[in-house]
């Protein structure tokens, strides 16, 4: 039996040895690039958007967060981590960083409609329309995503009799780094 075990040791240490560099590391090994410590980092909130757009929402996350502790929490940065917790379902989070960026900015229609997402999201119709309507005004009515959530939610106000045949199921749909659209699911 102990025959066995050195006999797998000595065979394990031979094929390690005919391996390409033997013992010593090999040349051809791919290593990460050093760093540039004169080079300039890269905007976290631009990496943050990026992160976004490629649908890596934790990766996004902390971004934003190095993005805050970086510029502190100016609204663009708040209204960021607003839509970023929003796409990740996080709406209690959302709502409160998207109500805080909408009144540190209320010129920034891209917050308001994000926040009428999340409204949209917990049923709080009447004020969700009412959060489109500011935002399809702030954005002088030419995003088509605001547009939609805005005929989406007068929509459902129009028809709030409970039905359960006709009720119809929602998905939120990503439009943009950090735009949202609410779609009825097929």
């Amino acid at each position: 039996m102990r025959s066995g075990g050195i006999t797998a040791a000595a065979l394990s240490l031979g094929l390690a040895a005919c391996s390409p560099g033997g013992f010593s590391a090999s040349k051809e090994a791919v290593f990460a690039p050093s760093v540039d410590p004169r080079g300039t980092m890269e905007d976290q909130l631009t990496v943050g958007h990026r992160l976004m757009n490629a649908g890596e929402y934790e990766l996004a996350l902390s971004a934003f967060r190095l993005a805050a502790a970086d510029q502190g929490l100016t609204p663009e940065v708040v209204a960021s981590l607003g839509s970023v917790n929003l796409a990740l379902g996080r709406l209690n989070q959302a709502e409160t960083l998207l109500r805080r960026a909408v009144k540190e900015d209320p010129d920034n229609p891209g917050a308001w409609n994000n926040l009428g997402v999340v409204l949209i999201e917990r049923g709080q119709t009447a004020e969700a329309a009412q959060v489109f309507q500011r935002a399809f005004a702030l954005d002088n009515g030419e995003s088509d995503a605001i547009r939609d959530n805005l005929r989406l939610a007068l929509a459902k106000m129009e028809n709030s009799q409970y039905d359960p045949e006709a009720e119809q199921e929602y998905k939120l749909v990503r439009r943009g780094s950090s735009d949202f659209l609410i779609r009825p699911t097929q």
